[in-house]
């Protein structure tokens, strides 16, 4: 059974760090592009930030600069370190594993960024 199952997430102050981690399991890990989307309250759902399996990166312009992906295949976890966040950060935070026609998500983590 797959599970992707994500942590990390909390209130934060603007300005504020968080990092997420998503650990999967039932998969090989390693063979996965992995990507962070995120939900806010009435938005779609949209791409935060991928990596694929040879560890090339890719950010929505929004997060430029403030956020950063990464893997480790040994722990089966992708990562997703978060700075200076912003009140338009706050969304539901969803880590999903693709591999040819596979798709995979977790049940998501909330970040809150406010005062």
């Amino acid at each position: 059974q797959v599970q992707l199952v994500e942590s990390g997430g909390g209130l934060v102050q603007p300005g504020g760090s968080l990092r997420l981690s998503c650990a999967a399991s039932g998969i090989i890990f390693s063979v996965y592009a992995m990507g962070w989307y995120r939900q806010a309250p009435g938005k779609q759902r949209e791409l935060v930030a991928s990596i694929t399996t040879g560890v090339s990166t890719n950010y929505a312009d929004s997060v430029k600069g403030r956020f950063t992906i990464s893997r480790d295949n040994a722990k089966n976890t992708v990562y997703l370190q978060m700075n200076s966040l912003k009140p338009e950060d706050t969304a539901v935070y969803y880590c999903k594993a693709r591999f040819n026609r596979a798709r995979h998500w977790g049940q998501g983590t909330q970040v809150t960024v406010s005062s």
